[in-house]
């Protein structure tokens, strides 16, 4: 039985550092384009005019001015006074109102992956990107927007009933 053996020529010392850099390349190549990706797959917020204060979180309702549109300059949607629960909207819209602060102004995209996606909503189409002008006018927690809605429908319930101040009761402050 043979063995047959083949000579290997050595390596200069040389064509070692061209491997190595060969190899450096390679990775920062790598290493780019994945940091690339990460950047321009986020929602990117840029601060127009600096708020005061905390942030919302995802247990507020935040309500704000805004108005949204495409690519191409198409306004899909604009409000005066929009009320929105932080953890209700896409994740991108969320992700950004957390960083934002009562009385600021802010610019935002949100790319595809953190909006819509490949869907379609309404006048917005399937991979789309979001722009935003938004202005945060106030927020508040989820619990304290229900007690005032309720002590607003017991105020109405008041009136209709002829309670203090309503149709048919005597003014406030008089005795009934």
């Amino acid at each position: 039985m043979s063995v047959t053996t083949v000579p290997l020529r050595p390596v200069g010392k040389g064509g070692l550092w061209l491997l190595w850099i060969g190899l450096a390349a390679l990775v920062a190549v790598a290493a780019g384009t994945a940091w690339y990706q990460t950047i321009v797959q986020t929602t990117k917020v840029e601060v127009v005019k600096a708020g005061e204060g905390p942030s919302p979180t995802d247990a507020d309702i935040v309500l704000i001015k805004y108005k949204g549109s495409l690519d191409n300059g198409t306004v899909f949607d604009q409000q005066e006074q929009a009320p929105m629960p932080v953890a209700g909207v896409v994740k991108g819209f969320s992700k950004a109102l957390k960083q934002m602060q009562r009385g600021g102004q802010y610019k935002i995209v949100i790319p595809p992956e953190e909006g819509y996606g490949s869907e379609a909503k309404g006048p917005i189409p399937a991979n789309s990107t979001l722009h935003f002008d938004v202005e945060l006018l106030d927020f508040r927690s989820e619990a304290e927007v229900r007690a005032m809605q309720q002590m607003m429908m017991q105020q109405q319930q008041m009136m209709q009933q002829g309670g203090p101040g309503g149709p048919g009761g005597p003014p406030p402050g008089m005795p009934q």
